[in-house]
Order: structure tokens, then sequence, then C-alpha cells
């Protein structure tokens, strides 16, 4: 009975480990997708940004102006919204919590912040991630500012 209970601590343990490398790993994985996402928009490059979206007619975005599905749409609204260098201006995000919702996606929370010559916006949002395909890739994101 005792070597019942040590094998189950080792698999329990083992399991654990794996968990938590898998977290690790999915997490930076998650978060270098949003620093290429920082470099692309405080470059204007709002299709480079779009990258870490899922490009799908079922992306889902709610911000101020309001509910928005699909990927061409979303990359519509950020053109008109941004149309210059000076609108989007440099981009920040700070992250303040990456939550696994299961094996395959995992909610970001935090914060945003750019820096324009014609005055600084901020804001919080809450996205969703989802590995489609082998990558990160944002399903849902609710942002205001």
């Amino acid at each position: 009975m005792k070597s019942f209970y040590i094998n189950l601590c080792f698999l329990f343990s083992a399991f654990m480990v794996s968990f938590g490398q898998t977290y690790s790993e999915d997490k930076k994985a998650i978060l270098d997708v949003m620093k290429a996402q920082e470099k692309a928009w405080s470059n204007h490059d709002l299709e480079g940004f779009m990258e870490g979206y899922w490009k799908s007619d079922s992306l889902t975005f709610y911000g101020a102006s309001g509910l928005t599905k699909g990927w061409q749409a979303t990359l519509d609204n950020y053109k008109k919204g941004y149309p210059t260098p000076a609108d989007s201006g440099t981009l920040t995000f700070t992250v303040n919590n990456v939550t696994q919702i299961d094996t395959t996606s995992y909610w970001v929370m935090g914060a945003y912040h750019l820096e324009r010559p014609k005055g600084n916006a901020e804001g919080v949002f809450m996205i969703i991630f989802k590995k489609i395909d082998g990558a990160w890739k944002i399903v849902g994101d609710m942002s205001c500012g």
C-alpha cells in the first residue's frame, strides 16, 4: 500500500511539472504574439498587427463603437480609426493576467497605452487566445479606453 501512495505522488508530481512547463511555454508564445503586435502597430503596420488575430469571420471584437464580427471588419475599423502613424502612435501593452481556460485557450487581461503626438490614449483589454493550426491567435477581444 505504501508503494501505491509513493507511485501516486510521483505521478501527480510529474503531471504538475508537465502542466507548469506547458503553461510557461504557452504564456511565452502568447506574449511573443503580443510583442510582435506592439512592434507592428508602432510601425503603423496594421495588417502586421492583425496577424495576431484569427483570420476568420468568427473573430469577435467588442469596443467603444460596439460589436464587430470578422477579421476584415476589425482591420477596416482599425484603418478608419488610426489612418496615419500620428494616429496610431507607439503601442505598449501591460499584461496583468494570463489564465488558462482549457488546453488550447487562454484569456489575457491588461492595459494598452498609445503614445502619440496628437495626444496619448490608454485603456484596458481582455483578449482570448486559442491555439489554431499550431499558432496562438486572438479569437475574441474586448478593449475599452
